[in-house]
């Protein structure tokens, strides 16, 4: 249970994105922005890969869980079919961003099995991504290429495997998550970015970044999708090693970001006063902990996660990043980054730090897990 004055901060700060995205989605219906311009979401802007269309109707699920609202409920089902097509998309490594905040959540309220079909087939598409050699999912940038990103993936296959019993999926997402393990996740907890492999022999060759500050830096937004994911992994497995790796990630995290919980892009990076934040990496972590907090057998590391990813949260509901008190701004949170190398949604709002902040909110008012 949280206080009631954490309580009012949250339920305050789901109300105002309540407001933003019914202005978004009333101004420009059935269009799916990544990330601001100037506070402005972009409906043209460069998107490098079509990753983010899940996000916008996750939101809209989550308003309706906290209001109860049909309003938010028959905007979400509408945002929830315009993706419905992607569930066979084989051009991205990203389809658990797509269809696990939408039609699993649907799914979830409705009970209806074609929902979960849409999900089921979704988690099969991305499987065929697996390498048999290399014995990882490859990410959309070539065959040879494995990213962190895809362990916040790699779940809908988990899904799909214990949905249908089918021992072929089962295997490709738990080799994917050991194969992530042993070559992308550091002994320090610090995570790489991407992994190269040998096409020919499947042998692992490199360490390598799209987004951090260097090969062997810790880009901050990939260490929080492992934290989440492999907590995940551990939910559906029971696997010790899965949860041993998510609380390595949160202690690094944890030891390497300043009091407030919001961390720079890249831990390693030289810092910069101009961009000291990456709110949506603070996002991912906070939900990611609140999931560990429920996952971890310690009491003691329980009460951590849960009270530091309530740090974060007061932090990111509050003036400096909740687009409240910014007169124009479009987005919710603000400090976010996408791609700084490409110089896409630097210091902006972007989509899914948006989702995962509702989605923490949430955990921590216990409309979801």
């Amino acid at each position: 249970m949280i206080d009631d004055r954490r309580r009012a901060q949250f339920h305050a700060a789901l109300d105002f994105a309540g407001g933003q995205l019914r202005r978004l989605v009333e101004t420009h219906p059935d269009t799916f922005p990544m990330y601001t311009r100037g506070g402005q979401w972009l409906h043209d802007g460069e998107a490098w890969t079509n990753w983010c269309e899940g996000f916008l109707g996750g939101q809209l699920w989550l308003l309706y869980l906290h209001t109860g609202e049909a309003y938010w409920r028959e905007r979400a089902e509408r945002c929830s079919r315009l993706i419905e097509h992607r569930k066979t998309d084989r051009s991205v490594h990203d389809l658990g961003f797509l269809f696990w905040p939408t039609w699993k959540r649907w799914y979830d309220l409705s009970g209806d099995p074609a929902h979960n079909a849409v999900v089921i087939e979704a988690g099969r598409t991305l499987a065929l991504r697996f390498n048999e050699k290399g014995r990882y999912l490859c990410s959309f940038v070539a065959p040879d290429s494995l990213f962190i990103d895809i362990m916040m993936n790699v779940g809908i296959i988990f899904y799909a495997a214990q949905q249908t019993g089918d021992e072929a999926l089962l295997r490709a997402a738990l080799d994917h998550s050991l194969t992530t393990r042993r070559y992308l996740v550091r002994g320090d907890g610090s995570t790489a970015h991407e992994g190269i492999f040998d096409l020919e022999t499947g042998a692992f060759l490199r360490q390598s970044t799209h987004q951090g500050w260097r090969a062997d830096s810790a880009w901050a937004r990939g260490l929080a999708w492992a934290l989440y994911g492999f907590g995940t992994v551990y939910r559906f497995t029971g696997d010790p090693r899965f949860l041993q790796t998510a609380e390595a990630c949160a202690a690094f995290y944890s030891a390497h970001t300043p009091p407030h919980g919001v961390p720079p892009n890249d831990w390693d990076a030289p810092p910069d006063p101009a961009l000291p934040y990456e709110s949506s990496a603070a996002a991912i972590a906070a939900s990611g902990l609140l999931q560990l907090a429920r996952l971890t057998g310690d009491v003691t590391r329980a009460l951590f996660y849960r009270d530091y990813a309530l740090r974060i949260l007061d932090t990111l509901a509050g003036p400096g990043f909740l687009a409240s008190d910014t007169p124009g701004w479009e987005g919710v949170l603000r400090h976010g980054i996408y791609h700084l190398g490409k110089g896409l949604g630097v210091d902006e709002s972007v989509m899914w730090g948006d989702y995962f902040f509702l989605e923490a909110l949430c955990r921590g008012l216990g409309y979801v897990e």
